[in-house]
């Protein structure tokens, strides 16, 4: 059997991290089989979904690594791949329901419905239809369909008990009688979620059924549709859902949710791949740091764990930083540039051998791209020192060190080279007398305005002398 598997969001925003996380699984299951990888547009919720939404996750998608082999943008042989343009598809499966006696019209108001609901919650019964119009006399049903009164169309239910197989959840029977006879198709003529899926399934002969656990509950009503099309059944594989940090369903509330959100803070694309890859999901090597190639290699649903995964931000924004120190100079200067634009820093107005050697230096400092201005700045702008660096300023050696740093930084023009800053601080040294932290502190300090920040040479090294002897002689009037 040839493995097909689908991703199905819904166009109504950016992708959540968790539906990232089931597309995600869906992606290496069909990549280490040499399956097939189908993305499904779900977009009959008309009043939120939208095609601004649509270009979205195909947005996100894309920055996220992963690439569909059948959908839209790809076609192929089982589209189209938006529900919204299967409508007919789906009438001609409604009919043969219809036809066969495995559903039937609904004619009952919103007011009767409510009504029912109400006295179901007063006699502390479970809120399931009363099955009224499947009951319904001939002649009743020819005075209705007369009358041209809207209605439902409901599935119906002849069985007491549904025997769902799961890869991770195993073997479950869900009672009937928990939800009864269900709609398919509303009085405005649009189907469900729950039946449209299983035609779509069937159709586009997906072979794993790949999602989160809260589709559970879902699977019994599509298992009977699936049952009464003589469609056969896919493998159902529900993946534990994705907690925050307090062991509650992740949302809003722990902050970042979408893709664009992380993506926007600085993450990196392969670093959340990688993260995203480890939740609920183990490496045989249990190695933390995996490349897409090597999840591609090793993944199986088999390491799929039963557990609920705890979306650890602190763990994300290390293993950012770790894919940060992984990038080359050239690479991490380009994914930070617009970082330090928006923030205001002219990083686009420098020569490009300065600003990569720049970003370098600063490097370990981040863990996401989004630190690059808060720790570049201290090349654009002198620090009014604060009360850690100002207590070196009040040493009684740093005049003398600053001085004499001075007098040698004045002896060059445009930029030190490296190796001439080598033998400075040496003189300077030689010169005071003074060595150890009040030396080089003091000198930090007097060309930064801070005691943290890049490595004393690079900064040296990388700003203009005039600029140097300017923030000197800033440090020195503090100095007195």
């Amino acid at each position: 059997m040839s493995v097909r598997v689908r991703f199905a969001p819904s166009p109504t925003g950016h992708i959540h991290v968790g539906n990232a996380r089931t597309a995600l699984f869906n992606y290496l299951f069909a990549r280490n089989i040499g399956g097939t990888f189908i993305l499904r547009i779900e977009d009959t919720d008309f009043d939120r979904s939208t095609l601004a939404s649509e270009e979205l996750i195909y947005e996100d998608m894309k920055w996220l690594l992963m690439d569909w082999d059948e959908g839209p943008r790809k076609g192929g042989e089982h589209g189209p791949y938006r529900q919204s343009e299967r409508f007919d598809i789906y009438k001609k499966y409604t009919e043969e329901l219809l036809e066969k006696g495995h559903a039937y019209k609904c004619w009952c108001t919103k007011e009767e419905l409510d009504a029912e609901r109400e006295k179901a919650r007063i006699e502390n019964r479970q809120p399931v239809y009363s099955g009224r119009c499947r009951h319904l006399s001939p002649a009743q049903k020819a005075e209705l369909e007369a009358s041209d009164a809207p209605y439902a169309i409901r599935f119906k239910i002849d069985k007491e008990v549904v025997h769902i197989s799961d890869r991770i959840k195993g073997e479950i029977d869900f009672e009937t009688g928990v939800f009864g006879d269900f709609i398919i198709v509303r009085p405005d003529g649009v189907p469900v979620y729950n039946y449209v899926v299983v035609i779509d399934d069937a159709l586009m002969n997906i072979s794993h059924v790949i999602r989160g656990d809260d589709h559970l509950s879902n699977t019994p009503k599509q298992a009977l549709i699936f049952d009464a099309l003589n469609f056969s059944r896919p493998e159902f594989i529900h993946i534990p859902m994705i907690l925050g940090e307090d062991r509650s369903k992740l949302s809003k509330r722990h902050g970042n949710t979408s893709i664009e959100q992380f993506r926007s803070q600085g993450y990196l694309n392969d670093a959340l791949f990688n993260f995203l890859a480890l939740l609920s999901w183990s490496d045989e090597q249990e190695r933390e740091i995996i490349s897409k190639e090597e999840l591609i290699k090793s993944f199986s649903l088999e390491r799929i764990s039963t557990s609920a995964a705890v979306f650890d931000f602190g763990k994300l924004k290390w293993l950012n930083g770790q894919y940060i120190r992984m990038k080359t100079p050239e690479e991490l200067a380009d994914l930070c540039m617009p970082f330090l634009v928006d923030a205001g820093l002219p990083a686009d107005r420098l020569e490009r051998e300065v600003y990569v050697k720049m970003i370098a230096s600063i490097a370990s400092k981040m863990e996401l791209l989004g630190d690059a201005p808060e720790v570049m700045k201290v090349y654009f702008q002198y620090q009014t020192p604060d009360d850690e660096a100002a207590e070196y300023l009040k040493l009684e050696t740093t005049p003398s060190v600053l001085k004499a740093f001075r007098e040698k930084v004045a002896a060059f023009s445009g930029y030190i080279k490296e190796e001439e800053y080598k033998d400075i601080p040496k003189s300077v040294q030689t010169e005071t007398g003074v060595k150890g932290k009040p030396l080089f502190m003091a000198i930090r300090v007097g060309i930064s305005g801070s005691v943290k920040g890049p490595e004393i040479d690079k900064m040296a090294t990388l700003m203009p002398v005039d600029e140097l002897l300017r923030r000197l002689d800033a440090a020195l009037e503090i100095t007195g």
